[in-house]
């Protein structure tokens, strides 16, 4: 028949392919896929997965749970012992059974392995290289995206190799020489260096074609964009002008001190209520009531039925305090001592000192120290956030090569219990103040594997170990301070020994972390970091740092070796 199978079409119910208005054989399946190079198209019936001829005839005698397409003269099928390549006679290409397996591109097919790692195989089914990845995609061009465990993405040649060695949160592969990227900013071009194309970031943006590339704005606005990211086209206005998102922007106080009255006034741990009984039970004036359930509604907090009662949304669940992640207690942190320090936030720009040293007289710790019950809200908003993004830590780093590890100013030992249940074995010590520890209390399926000790980070430790872990504590202290902490960890391991930070690492291009790094001055006169400035701290300390891991979206690991 020739090249006929090209024109074949695939019938409405599916079950057979039809040539010229007509039936291209008489055979009836249980459903067809479209004709593949060299001529074979995916079937099944009765009998299980294989494929057909043009003229309608089984290709070969084995069946499959399902197949696929014919791709460079090789197809994948899942089978009852796993997924593998055949032939177009039907016989395996190598003895190898996967998870799952691709369609080969340029002489690569990315495959899962059974403890669900990928990597690349080639036409005779071996590994392409020695490196297993979280994801691997296609190869086009030469080049395919992988996706290590901390969820970021770089580009890979055929033989394993980086392209360009930058990694990014999410990745395309190239087309045109350029590449669909983003980081914490948003979406973006890279060019085959790994480099921005341009400066500006979307929403989200297509691939570039004949030297254009549609993109969406943050704001909803649609534009044509030339290879230097400069517009040619607007087709569609802003949703919201810039006059309009700044003064919401300017109005971010109306947001936190309605989450913070609400919170205060226990309005999530009533509902679902109307209004009336939100005010009744909660000892709210009745006329202004329904006022405060109108802006939690359009905080996307609650919602409203049909019967004019207030339901909580996912995300205002998190603010009832028996909510597992509940923020109940950072809603009354931001909103109290936080909110009244960063009044002072000119002052502290100008001073390049703590607002809140000098509203309250001293600092942000000893000042909450004596106040236990504020104490208390603090740790328990820490403890929150902590259980969400450390949740993933052991993932993204490899800790297992310790037996024991301190961690150190570790609050009330969130960090710790996430890696003890995530590495069998391991044994861990967590140093803080007094006051923190005697509120510590170990959870029942780890008492013998972790214990709390009381210490200073300033003066000498009262514990050693070969792995220490300082997470989220140098952004609380000025770059003195840090040193003089690093210092102190330095003294308590060995030669070799190694120190995993967990901070964020700021992106000076991206902006990333800007705020963030405003309420540490504002609050504890501390700072957020570059890479650059983490490894000068690390040095003056007598670490050398080894290399940055990002954990999350707030978060990366950066590890360093003692020297």
């Amino acid at each position: 028949m020739g090249d006929e199978w090209r024109k074949y079409r695939i019938s409405e119910n599916a079950s057979h392919h039809i040539y010229r208005g007509r039936p291209a054989y008489p055979a009836r399946l249980k459903g067809v896929e479209k004709f593949h190079e060299p001529g074979l198209a995916p079937v099944y019936d009765d009998s299980g997965a294989y494929h057909i001829t043009p003229a309608g005839m089984a290709a070969y005698e084995p069946r499959h749970v399902r197949t696929f397409g014919y791709y460079e003269g090789i197809a994948a099928v899942h089978s009852q012992d796993g997924w593998f390549h055949i032939l177009p006679d039907g016989s395996p290409l190598y003895s190898e059974r996967y998870s799952w397996c691709g369609n080969f591109q340029e002489g690569r097919c990315a495959v899962r392995l059974p403890d669900d790692a990928y990597l690349h195989i080639g036409r005779d089914g071996s590994p392409a290289y020695a490196e297993r990845y979280r994801y691997a995609g296609d190869f086009k061009d030469g080049y395919a995206v992988v996706q290590r465990e901390d969820g970021r993405h770089t580009h890979v040649d055929s033989q394993g190799k980086l392209l360009h060695g930058r990694w990014f949160q999410d990745l395309d592969v190239y087309h045109k020489r350029h590449a669909r990227a983003r980081d914490s900013a948003g979406w973006h071009h890279v060019d085959m260096s790994g480099k921005p194309s341009y400066d500006e970031r979307f929403n989200n943006v297509e691939p570039f074609y004949n030297g254009q590339a549609r993109v969406e704005g943050f704001d909803g606005s649609l534009q044509v964009i030339d290879e230097s990211g400069q517009t040619l086209v607007e087709l569609r206005r802003l949703s919201r002008s810039q006059l309009e998102s700044l003064s919401g922007d300017m109005v971010g106080l109306w947001r936190t001190q309605t989450i913070h009255a609400a919170v205060e006034l226990g309005v999530f741990e009533c509902l679902p209520a109307s209004a009336n009984e939100v005010a009744r039970r909660r000892g709210m004036h009745s006329a202004v009531a329904p006022r405060l359930m109108r802006a939690l509604v359009e905080l996307g907090l609650a919602r409203q039925d049909t019967e004019g009662v207030y339901h909580p949304t996912g995300r205002g669940a998190l603010l009832a305090s028996s909510h597992p992640l509940s923020l109940a207690d950072a809603a009354l942190h931001w909103g109290r001592e936080s909110y009244q320090a960063w009044a002072g936030v000119t002052q502290s720009l100008r001073t390049g000192r703590s607002a809140f040293e000098n509203r309250y007289g001293k600092s942000f710790f000893d000042w909450i120290q004596d106040r236990p019950s504020d104490l208390t809200v603090y740790h328990s908003a820490m403890s929150t956030y902590a259980r969400h993004d450390y949740r993933d830590l052991a993932k993204a780093t490899d800790f297992s090569a310790h037996e024991r590890i301190l961690d150190a100013a570790g609050g009330t030992g969130e960090l710790a219990f996430t890696l003890l249940r995530s590495i069998p074995g391991l044994e861990a010590t967590v140093m803080d103040r007094a006051e923190v520890v005697e509120a510590a209390d170990t959870p029942a399926d780890l008492r013998g594997r972790c214990r709390f000790v009381v210490g200073d980070l300033f003066d000498k430790w009262p514990v050693s170990a070969d792995a220490v872990i300082l997470a989220r504590v140098l952004h609380d202290w000025p770059d003195s301070e840090a040193a003089r902490i690093l210092s102190r960890a330095r003294e308590a391991m060995p030669n070799d020994g190694t120190l995993y930070l967990v901070e964020m690492v700021l992106d000076d291009a991206a902006g990333n972390g800007g705020l963030l790094d405003l309420n540490m001055l504002v609050m504890t006169n501390g700072c957020e970091r570059t890479e650059e400035q983490f490894g000068d701290i690390l040095e003056q300390a007598g670490f050398r740092l080894v290399d940055v891991t990002e954990s999350g979206s707030v978060s990366s690991v950066i590890r360093a070796k003692a020297v």
